[in-house]
C-alpha cells in the first residue's frame, strides 16, 4: 500500500491553454494543494467542471508535471518520476482499450511490454479473472467492440488490476453507464477497492457516487481545496457557504435574515433562537436543509409551493417552492398534499448561519450524535 502526499502543488498552463482547461483565465490550474491520501484509502474528487479534478489526477500519476511543489509516495518524492515507473493503474471514463486485442490481449500487453515470463502472464490474467467473479472469463475471448459499456468497463479495471498497482486512479469510470448499470458497476469496483486495500483516487462529477465511493470527500473549486472531510463533516459542518450549496441534494436553502437581541427575522416573521446560538446583531443568511424544515406551523413564514415531487420508493416527497425569494425544497410525507401556500419554520437547531455578505460561517450545528 502507499501513502500519497502533495505539498504546494502549483500547476499552472499558458494562458490559451488555462482558458481551455480551467475555465479561468491567468489563474493556476492548481493552487498551493496540500492533501494526504491514506494507505488504502479511498479518496473522492468533487468539484464544478474545470475545478483542477483531472489535473489532479494527472499530477498524481505523472501525466502532467507541476510547476512547483512535491509529489511524495510513502515518503518518496515521485515528482519527476515518470508515469510507468509510478505503479500506477488509471481507469479512464472512456475505457481507452486497445482496440484491435481481445480482452485477454488488452491484460497481457503490460507483460509483453515488460517482456515479463509466460507463466506470470497466464497467473496474473487467472488470478485476476476470478477476482472479477461469475463469466469474466467470457469477456477475455473478444474485442471491445462486442462488448457493453459495463463489461468494456469490467476489462478496463481488469488490466489495472493485472499489473498489480501500488495506486488506483479513477477518473469518472463509469459516467457513460446507463443509471442502472452505473449503481451495479459501482458496487462492484467499491467490493473490488475494499478486497485489494489499494490506494484509490476517485474523480466524479456526481456527489452521490463520490459520498458511496470515498472514505473521505475532497471538494475543489478553480484549483483550489475547500473541504476535505467525511460526507458528514462536508453537510454538517461546511467550511464556507460554497461547500454548503455544493454539498447535498437537494441543495440547501440560503435566506436573507436579520439578528437582533437574540431574535432572527425573515422578513416579518421573527423568532427566538435557541440559546447556545450566540450570533452578533446585524444581516445575516440562514442555510436550511430539506429536512430541517416544520410543515404547517403557526408561527411560521409563507412558502408558495411550485410543486411536489413524490418519491414512492422512499415513501418521502419533496414540497418544492420558494421562501423569501429563495428556491427551498422541504421533506414531507409522500401523501402531503398539493396547496398554493403553506407556512413553514426552520428547526434553528439544525439550521447553518453565514455572512450577509461572502461566504464565511458564523455557525453550524455539527454533526449529528445518531448513537
Amino acid at each position: 500500500m502507499t501513502q500519497i502526499e502533495l505539498r504546494n502543488i502549483v500547476k499552472q498552463y499558458d494562458s490559451q491553454d488555462q482558458v481551455t482547461l480551467t475555465g479561468y483565465k491567468g489563474e493556476p490550474a492548481l493552487n498551493r494543494i496540500n492533501l494526504t491520501i491514506n494507505d488504502g484509502e479511498t479518496l473522492s474528487v468533487v468539484g464544478p467542471s474545470g475545478c483542477g479534478k483531472s489535473t489532479l489526477l494527472k499530477v498524481i500519476a505523472g501525466l502532467e508535471y507541476p510547476n512547483s511543489g512535491q509529489v511524495i509516495y510513502s515518503g518518496h518524492d515521485f515528482t519527476e518520476i515518470k508515469p510507468q515507473d509510478r505503479g500506477v493503474g488509471m481507469v479512464f471514463q472512456d475505457y481507452a482499450l486497445y482496440p484491435t486485442r481481445k480482452g485477454r490481449g488488452n491484460l497481457s500487453y503490460f507483460f509483453e511490454v515488460h517482456q515479463r515470463t509466460e507463466e506470470e502472464e497466464q497467473a496474473r490474467i487467472k488470478a485476476t479473472a476470478d477476482l472479477m467473479g461469475v463469466d469474466f472469463d467470457l469477456l477475455l475471448g473478444q474485442i471491445p467492440d462486442t462488448l457493453s459499456g459495463g463489461q468494456k468497463q469490467r476489462v478496463a479495471i481488469a488490466r489495472c488490476i493485472v499489473r498489480d498497482p501500488n495506486i488506483f486512479l479513477m477518473d469518472e469510470p463509469i459516467v457513460n453507464l446507463d443509471a442502472k448499470l452505473r449503481e451495479r458497476t459501482r458496487i462492484e469496483i467499491k467490493k473490488l477497492l475494499r478486497q485489494f486495500g489499494i490506494t484509490t483516487i476517485y474523480v466524479t462529477h456526481d456527489q452521490q457516487e463520490a459520498i458511496f465511493m470515498g472514505d473521505r470527500i475532497v471538494v475543489m473549486r478553480k484549483g483550489n481545496i475547500e473541504q476535505v472531510g467525511t460526507f458528514d463533516d462536508l453537510y454538517y459542518s461546511p467550511a464556507n457557504l460554497f461547500v454548503a450549496q455544493f454539498i447535498g441534494t437537494p441543495p440547501i436553502a440560503v435566506i436573507p435574515a436579520v439578528i437582533e437581541n437574540g431574535q432572527i427575522a425573515i422578513e416579518t416573521t421573527r423568532w427566538m433562537l435557541p440559546p447556545d446560538i450566540a450570533l452578533p446583531n446585524g444581516a445575516v443568511r440562514v442555510g436550511v436543509r430539506p429536512e430541517g424544515w416544520r410543515l404547517d406551523t403557526d408561527d411560521g413564514i409563507s412558502m408558495a409551493v411550485r410543486h411536489i415531487e413524490r418519491i414512492p420508493t422512499e415513501r418521502a416527497a419533496f414540497v418544492i417552492g420558494a421562501v423569501a425569494g429563495a428556491h427551498t425544497s422541504i421533506v414531507a410525507p409522500v401523501d402531503y398534499p398539493m396547496r398554493e401556500v403553506t407556512r413553514v419554520t426552520p428547526d434553528w437547531e439544525q439550521a447553518l448561519f453565514f455572512e450577509a455578505e461572502g461566504e464565511t460561517v458564523l455557525h453550524t450545528p455539527g454533526v449529528p450524535d445518531l448513537f
